[in-house]
């Protein structure tokens, strides 16, 4: 059986693609890391290491929590981390690590609220279809009141709200794995420190939301073991995507980076876009005024009562064409009278794209499949470029 994730799922949900990259090709990418997931992963061990100094009842000070930060930021930085943000630089973020630092330590100290249990606490836990679920805390604690306590940190720049908070899966799966391994546990509170904001996210799960949050994840794990294709997904995470160098969708954006101007418009795909988007510009300005031509040729015909209207060397026939509609608040009871009477069979067609969506991701009858034919076709369309930030470019 296989050992599932929040993260494994998730990038799954995020970008069919990226999964099939990372977890099926096994692919290694060329930038293996972010600024963001850098900065997170250094502060993340610092926090780990202030707790271990209190519980070796070591005297903590900010400074040296600090100190142990910068050194090894020092020590694991390298220019290959990819700064995202064209505004920002890896110091920029070496100093937002190092506030929220600051700010935990005030907020928390002497660090006595809770008994520390664990601290990136590993371990597995069984689903009900027999996948197992990686269990993976960043803090666990617990009280003298029998509260036990599954935390994490959360540098994000993006406050979790309530509404996130308790619909959240990663933390809520583990509280299952807490009440399997502490029959003590009168509750489980999910905690995350949103370091950016120096505020608490805090959530709690009752048995019945997990049994149905297991049921879900379980779903999940079906349709991603069941997948036959795994389509690129383009969302505002693609810029933090470190396959973003092989990604089709991107590869050609990566490859013009660091291009000057001149060797950038010599691009032979830069020229077909540009001819390509030109052109069409024309065409939806020629299509424009087509249609109002072509209303200015209906109101001369009904002017002087003509059904063609002649040019220098073409003529244009104007038609009046009626069409049916059927009001949509009628359309069950005429089904149902064609029903009745017999014409179902006349008028009834295949729902094409229905049949069209199931028979590409396999999910016709065998027999059936073995009669349909697979025509592949290309469609070209055009779409503004966005810069980092989601803006026009």
């Amino acid at each position: 059986m296989t050992v599932y994730s929040h993260s494994r799922v998730s990038t799954f949900e995020n970008c069919p693609y990226k999964y099939k990259l990372h977890y099926i090709d096994r692919e290694k990418p060329e930038i293996e890391n972010t600024i963001e997931a850098f900065m997170g992963s250094i502060v993340h061990e610092a926090l780990e290491q202030l707790y271990k100094w209190k519980k070796f009842k070591k005297r903590i000070a900010k400074a040296s929590l600090i100190k142990f930060y910068r050194d090894l930021w020092e020590k694991e930085y390298s220019k290959d981390i990819k700064v995202v943000k064209e505004n920002l630089t890896a110091e920029n973020y070496r100093k937002m690590g190092e506030k929220f630092l600051s700010d935990y330590f005030e907020k928390y100290k002497p660090f006595e609220q809770l008994t520390i249990l664990g601290l990136e606490t590993q371990d597995r836990m069984m689903l009900p279809d027999g996948n197992f679920w990686h269990v993976r805390i960043d803090k666990f604690a617990c009280d003298s009141e029998g509260n036990y306590y599954v935390m994490d940190y959360k540098t994000n720049s993006r406050m979790k709200d309530q509404e996130e908070a308790d619909s959240d899966r990663q933390l809520a799966l583990y509280s299952i794995w807490v009440k399997d391994k502490f029959k003590d546990a009168k509750s489980v509170k999910l905690v995350w420190h949103m370091l950016a904001f120096n505020k608490e996210a805090v959530s709690e799960r009752t048995d019945a939301q997990l049994k149905v949050l297991q049921k879900e994840v379980t779903d999940k794990i079906k349709e991603i073991e069941n997948a036959k294709e795994f389509p690129r997904n383009e969302t505002a995470l693609c810029n933090y995507c470190v396959y973003k160098e092989i990604c089709p969708s991107f590869k050609h954006e990566q490859e013009l980076e660091g291009k000057g101007v001149k060797e950038f418009k010599e691009n032979e795909g830069v020229k077909l876009v540009d001819e390509f988007s030109e052109i069409k510009n024309q065409l939806h300005e020629l299509t424009k005024r087509q249609v109002e031509l072509g209303g200015s040729l209906i109101d001369f015909s009904k002017q002087f009562g003509v059904d063609k209207v002649y040019g220098s060397n073409m003529k244009a026939s104007v038609k009046d064409i009626k069409k049916i509609v059927i009001p949509e608040e009628k359309k069950e009871k005429i089904i149902e009278m064609i029903k009745k009477k017999g014409l179902w069979d006349d008028f009834a067609m295949l729902n094409y794209m229905k049949f069209n969506s199931r028979g590409r991701k396999g999910e016709l009858d065998k027999d059936i499949m073995k009669q349909i034919e697979i025509d592949e076709s290309w469609r070209v369309s055009l779409s503004k470029r966005r810069d980092i930030e989601g803006e026009d470019k």
